[in-house]
């Protein structure tokens, strides 16, 4: 469990190494975690220990959102200032995420039309 854990924050460091090193808007523990799906990918499989330690965070998820929740409390002055901004952000991106999946599973199906 140790080295699995170990794993997972080596990646994240990397990740972040890289963010920062090339300025960038992704997230450090995002890179890192793409490089570790990209590393598990071209194994093509996954280690035991690595997916038991998973699996364990997994187990406890709701855990990781309580930071989360008490920076959404810890700035609720802001987001009642800024609720028109926020809301409509969040529908647009909604809005955009949709037309862009569709469009690119049109693209990936090839366009044809199922008659069924």
């Amino acid at each position: 469990m140790l080295i699995a854990i170990t794993q997972l924050l080596f990646c994240q460091l990397v990740g972040e190494v890289i963010a920062r090193a090339f300025d960038l808007a992704i997230p450090g523990p995002v890179i890192g975690m793409t490089l570790l799906l990209i590393t598990l990918l071209y194994r093509q499989s996954i280690p035991h220990n690595l997916e038991s330690t998973a699996e364990g965070i997994l187990s406890h998820l709701s855990l990781l959102f309580v930071p989360a929740g008490v920076g959404v409390v810890a700035h609720l002055t802001i987001l009642g200032n800024e609720w028109q901004a926020i809301v409509g952000s969040l529908v647009g991106s909604t809005i955009v995420t949709v037309l862009v999946t569709g469009w690119i599973l049109q693209r990936l199906h090839g366009g044809a039309n199922n008659e069924s």
